[in-house]
Order: structure tokens, then C-alpha cells, then sequence
């Protein structure tokens, strides 16, 4: 089985960005597990063991970049295709973000 965690980076500030509420679906929109960014921007393990297949991530980055955040979320789909860690960052800014396959 796989396991994830993800990273959110604040580019803008050049730093970690903890508070972000992140959550876990399935490709169905099933709700698998939620965790917050601690103060390197980081959750460590979301979802436990995970099977092969499609995964939604979604970031509410808009508590994080305030009431006028031009991306108050951030949803990222992916696809786990072997049993090994998957990591998946996002590098966050006012109005960009980007994200990749980390390790």
C-alpha cells in the first residue's frame, strides 16, 4: 500500500505556510482524512494506507491568504500507481500556486 503527505510553501513570503486546512478524497469525492499544516507547512500522513488510484487533495488556502485570496482553494488530483510514499507539494502565492510530485 502507498502512503501521502504534502508540503505547502508560501513563495510570496518565503516560508512554510502553516494553518492550511488540507483534505483528502477519494476520486468519487469520499472523504478519506483531513489534517492542517503545522509550522513547516507540512502534514505528515494523510489517509493511512492507500490502494492504487485516482486521490483529490484540496487546500483551503483562502483562511491562510485572507477574504480577498484570488484562490481560496486549491484542488489537486492525482494518481497513485505504485506502493511507495507519494508526496505532494504545493507552492503557494496570492495569485499563483503550483505543485509536483515530491518524495
Amino acid at each position: 500500500m502507498a502512503t501521502l503527505s504534502t508540503h505547502v510553501l508560501d513563495t510570496s513570503r518565503g516560508r512554510p505556510a502553516a494553518g492550511i486546512a488540507v483534505r483528502l478524497e477519494s476520486a468519487l469525492g469520499e472523504a478519506l482524512d483531513e489534517g492542517v499544516t503545522d509550522a513547516d507547512g507540512r502534514v505528515g500522513s494523510l489517509g493511512g494506507e492507500l490502494e492504487e488510484g485516482a486521490y483529490v487533495l484540496h487546500f483551503g488556502t483562502g483562511a491562510y491568504l485572507g477574504a480577498s485570496a484570488f484562490y481560496p482553494e486549491v484542488v489537486v488530483t492525482f494518481r497513485i500507481a505504485a506502493d511507495e510514499h507519494h508526496h505532494v507539494p504545493l507552492l503557494l502565492n496570492p495569485f499563483g500556486y503550483s505543485t509536483y510530485r515530491g518524495s
